[in-house]
């Protein structure tokens, strides 16, 4: 068998190929996944919001270094089309709105945090700068 056949290494039952490549294969989720984090500023936020439970605009933007208002709008109207974070409009004058991670974001932390270790164990591998 040809070593380079990467997907055939990937711990499921043996069946046929479009189990991991196939459009509801292992690829095509972690792809939809990682577009779904992919982002100057989605893991900032995503891990801001998992240190508080909601969070108003202007909190975020305090707390996240260098990001626009702009930006920070763009990502969070993302985050929340995608399902991991929930905009509540309090309709009040002046604007009330917060931010909270759905159930769907909340289950993201245990894959985010299993990559942080990943690495911390092999970060040293590829010498990639660590800052975003």
């Amino acid at each position: 068998m040809n070593e380079a056949i990467t997907h055939l290494k990937v711990p499921i039952e043996r069946e046929e190929n479009n189990v991991c490549l196939g459009p509801d294969g292992s690829v095509a989720h972690v792809t939809r996944v990682l577009r779904m984090i992919s982002g100057r500023w989605k893991l900032p936020i995503l891990f801001r919001l998992f240190a508080d439970p909601s969070m108003r605009t202007s909190q975020l933007l305090r707390d996240i270094p260098g990001i626009s208002q702009k930006m920070l709008t763009q990502h969070l109207r993302e985050l929340e089309n995608d399902g991991l974070v929930l905009k509540t409009d309090f309709q009040k004058q002046p604007p009330h709105v917060e931010y909270r991670l759905t159930d769907a974001g909340h289950g993201l932390l245990p894959v985010l945090m299993s990559v942080r270790e990943f690495s911390r164990r092999h970060g040293d591998i590829s010498g990639a700068d660590l800052t975003p």
